[in-house]
């Protein structure tokens, strides 16, 4: 038995998981930051403090779940596989990693927020047959809307490359406004998935594209008229949803004609939506993972410390 303990801590949730890679199974825990009502997310000194206070609880609860020593530790240290990515918020357990890599003699490996989606992404849907193979995945949160060619590499057992992003507004922060304009609670994404099934419109969205890349900040203009002209919150939400949708099967389109039929992976938060699921699955054929591995985890990052001690 083998286990390889992995550590998130996002702007939005403080995460860890253990995987034992002898009995293939991986115990997760996760706790979301503390927003107040009415706000839209945190400063980065408040997301610090409250990983501060968080990530011991969570740590006890995924450690309490199994005995036995650690072969590893990994931990996400930044955003993304690019010069000058930076956030302080992953600094905590990044830090806490090599604390317990230090304390414990074993070693820490350091990986990037996005590797970390799209490989629990891989982990959660069974494609782990992709892992030393070139494919596509979107990666759609609320800081971030990529498209990716993931590529294996020496250094690590993902590279992604961002080929196509949204030029202004990202795609959760577009929910998440929408939401706060509804009167959700933040982070948004359940409370609009819900809220958009009950629509009665029917909406076709035409998408804002550049290349492989997208616009959304017009949608938010687009959902704030629709209110103010005194449209139902479910009619906003599913139109907000719907543009969302359009966005991601465009830029999907124009992937697949510059790169060929890759597979495809739906990572991030944002990819929980049962609307973009059930539609881009019948579009594209594209693997998505349960919420639970597509909404912020540790669990990518401890996969990804087994697969590079050698341990899958």
């Amino acid at each position: 038995m083998s286990l390889y303990l992995g550590l998130d801590t996002s702007n939005y949730t403080t995460s860890a998981a253990l995987l034992d890679s002898g009995k293939g199974e991986m115990r997760q825990a996760k706790k979301l930051l503390p927003v107040k009502p009415g706000e839209m997310g945190l400063r980065q000194s408040d997301a610090v403090f409250h990983h501060v206070r968080q990530l011991p609880e969570v740590l006890e609860e995924v450690r309490g779940q199994a005995g036995g020593p650690l072969a590893a530790v990994a931990a996400s240290d930044r955003p993304q596989q690019v010069e000058g990515s930076y956030m302080p918020c992953f600094l905590t357990g990044a830090g806490a990693a090599r604390e317990i890599a230090a304390a414990a003699g074993i070693p820490c490996r350091l990986f990037t927020h996005q590797q970390g989606h799209v490989a629990a992404a891989l982990y959660g849907a069974d494609r782990r047959e992709l892992i030393g193979r070139r494919f596509l995945a979107f990666h759609v949160s609320g800081g971030t809307t990529d498209a990716l060619l993931v590529e294996p590499e020496e250094e690590a057992p993902l590279r992604c490359r961002v080929v196509g992003h949204s030029l202004d507004l990202k795609a959760g922060q577009l929910v998440d406004r929408i939401g706060g304009l509804l009167g959700l609670p933040f982070p948004a994404g359940p409370e609009l998935d819900k809220l958009a099934q009950r629509a009665e419109g029917c909406y076709d969205p035409r998408p804002v594209l550049r290349g492989c890349d997208c616009h959304l900040s017009g949608v938010e203009n687009q959902c704030r008229a629709m209110r103010e002209k005194g449209a139902p919150p479910e009619e906003v939400a599913a139109f907000c949803l719907r543009s969302i949708l359009a966005a991601v099967a465009g830029m999907t389109v124009a992937l697949q004609r510059e790169y060929g039929p890759l597979p495809l992976i739906y990572a991030g938060g944002v990819m929980s939506n049962s609307l973009l699921r059930r539609e881009l699955t019948a579009r594209f054929d594209g693997a998505f993972a349960s919420p639970a591995f597509s909404a912020d985890n540790a669990a990518g990052i401890a996969f990804l410390c087994a697969l590079t001690d050698g341990a899958l």
